[in-house]
């Protein structure tokens, strides 16, 4: 067993921050020929094209694949075929339509709890995305991507709400992105959070099984809520807790999740009646802004994720990874 306790920060790559001019020469579109390697072997022949085209729509990726334009090792091929290393994929010329950049992400390292040839297992900060979308032009992935220039691989295995910090896996080969997501299927990963919620958690209160519902809001954003389990939505999730500590305004918890639903830490400890403190979107909004502004100038939501276990995608061998307290966190604690 490997256990990484603590992180350190990885000094960017040689020559990542340098400014890299992103213009580009016009150019004819061209047939192109592609060879598999093993960041890409295991994939759809669709889902590497949509990579390989970045801005062509899907409909027109799936018009070539149908029209036979898309060769794999000079034969006709569909789009759920599985790519294999060293096979030939010829792409046909595909004339990508213009649009304005997003600016580029910014070169970044985080810091580093665990890393092979495998897989990276950062400590995220609380307030930064783990991808850009939804408003955001950029997240952890892309600025890795950007300080990592000679990087052949890098997929989010999992996904943690900007707000929360800890613990997030990055796989460097699609074999271990494919292992690492099944055993997240599989509820084969042991997945636990640091929550600090308001009041006296009930001590007999340890097992949370209360199916949850996503939903788009008058406000045009995501939220989850508690459903029955006859409703057709409704997805069962268990979060299993655990008291810590205990001061006179909260209660410390250990949540492990048995299922990994959107917001489901923070609706079912909402729904039980002790918000996370600082949750800007199901917590207790008045008393959140008193200890924003109060001595403490607590102004994040206490939600951490501290400890990861799971099985490594090449040697099978269990790895354990755990990310302290952030400053801040650990700070309002001692008050």
């Amino acid at each position: 067993m490997k256990r990484i306790i603590g992180a350190r920060t990885a000094a960017p790559a040689t020559g990542a921050s340098t400014a890299v001019s992103t213009d580009k020469p016009a150019v004819r579109p061209s047939v192109r020929h592609v060879v598999v390697d093993d960041g890409s072997a295991g994939q759809r022949l669709d889902n590497f094209l949509l990579r390989e085209l970045k801005g062509v729509p899907k409909t027109h990726v799936y018009r070539v694949i149908r029209a036979g334009e898309v060769r794999v090792n000079k034969g006709r091929a569909q789009a759920d075929t599985r790519l294999e290393i060293g096979d030939e994929v010829r792409i046909p010329p595909v004339r990508v339509p213009e649009k304005a950049e997003a600016p580029a992400a910014p070169a970044r390292e985080f810091p580093i709890v665990f890393e092979d040839e495998h897989l990276l297992v950062i400590d995220k900060p609380a307030g930064v995305a783990v991808h850009g979308g939804s408003g955001v032009s950029y997240g952890v992935i892309e600025a890795l991507r950007r300080s990592r220039p000679t990087a052949r691989f890098l997929e989010l295995v999992h996904r943690l709400d900007k707000e929360t910090s800890g613990l997030l896996m990055i796989a460097k080969k699609r074999s271990a992105l494919v292992a690492l997501q099944d055993q997240l299927r599989e509820r084969e990963t042991g997945k636990t959070y640091a929550a600090l919620v308001w009041g006296d958690w009930p001590a007999k209160l340890k097992v949370i099984d209360v199916p949850l519902v996503k939903f788009v809001g008058s406000d045009g954003e995501r939220w989850v809520r508690p459903g029955k389990a006859d409703e057709a939505e409704a997805k069962r999730s268990i979060s299993l807790v655990k008291v810590v500590q205990r001061t006179a305004q909260f209660s410390l918890l250990d949540v492990t999740i048995k299922t990994g639903r959107t917001h489901q830490i923070r609706v079912h400890l909402q729904q039980a009646g002790h918000a996370i403190v600082g949750d800007p979107k199901y917590g207790d909004f008045d008393r959140n802004r008193e200890l924003a502004r109060g001595p403490a100038k607590f102004d994040r939501m206490f939600l951490h994720a501290r400890r990861l276990a799971f099985q490594h995608p090449a040697t099978g061998e269990t790895v354990t990874c755990e990310a302290p307290l952030p400053a801040p966190c650990r700070d309002l604690l001692a008050d």
